[in-house]
């Protein structure tokens, strides 16, 4: 799986005086112990838990309450406006594996800010990393889109990107969005910060 870090131990652990246990299967046990370890720390860092509240990983430390994480189910411009719900809508995209479409869209918003002298490096960076068609984290557009955005990202303006950026948009608020306000993710979330308040 990717974006997974183990600690340095665990794996060192596997090696030596272990590798004479692998016939009995007695590593393959450490190890999967190792992972679950390693997995459980992952999600508790990657999933904004505090048992006293939610905090945000931004640097401001920010506390999430319940009444903006009910907001977030009010549209998805709102969910996207939150940086913390930009933060956790990300993690339910990757665990869909399609965090692509955040990811593009986020790098979008950031393109739109950039000044002009910086316009073309930006735009050949969003284009080989999603447009494309042999793209890394190819976006799910149309032909026809596809070529005209290559088009307009050669020679780049303010808005070379909207309109495959709006059907992103589209697609994620049709989509992905529905879903995860559904997920688990999302409503023990939000059950959690409620059950915070209320005491």
């Amino acid at each position: 799986m990717p974006g997974f870090f183990f600690s340095h131990n665990s794996m060192t652990e596997l090696n030596g005086k272990e590798d004479c246990k692998l016939a009995k299967g007695e590593v393959h046990k450490k190890k999967q112990k190792a992972f679950g370890a390693d997995l459980k720390s992952y999600l508790k860092c990657m999933v904004p838990h505090i048992e006293s509240g939610i905090k945000t990983s931004s640097s401001r430390n920010v506390m999430l309450s319940a009444e903006e994480v009910i907001q977030w189910s009010q549209s998805l411009e709102k969910l996207l406006a939150s940086q913390s719900g930009q933060g956790v809508f990300r993690e339910f995209l990757k665990s869909e594996f399609s965090e692509e479409n955040i990811e593009f869209w986020l790098a979008c918003e950031d393109y739109k800010k950039t000044k002009s002298d910086h316009l073309h490096g930006k735009a050949e960076r969003i284009y080989e990393e999603f447009v494309q068609s042999d793209a890394i984290k190819q976006i799910n557009i149309d032909y026809q889109m596809r070529e005209a955005t290559a088009k307009k990202a050669q020679d780049p303006t303010l808005t070379s990107f909207d309109e495959a950026q709006k059907t992103v948009y589209i697609l994620m608020e049709r989509d992905s969005y529905p879903r995860f306000l559904k997920s688990k993710s999302y409503l023990n979330l939000l059950n959690q910060l409620q059950t915070n308040t209320s005491k």
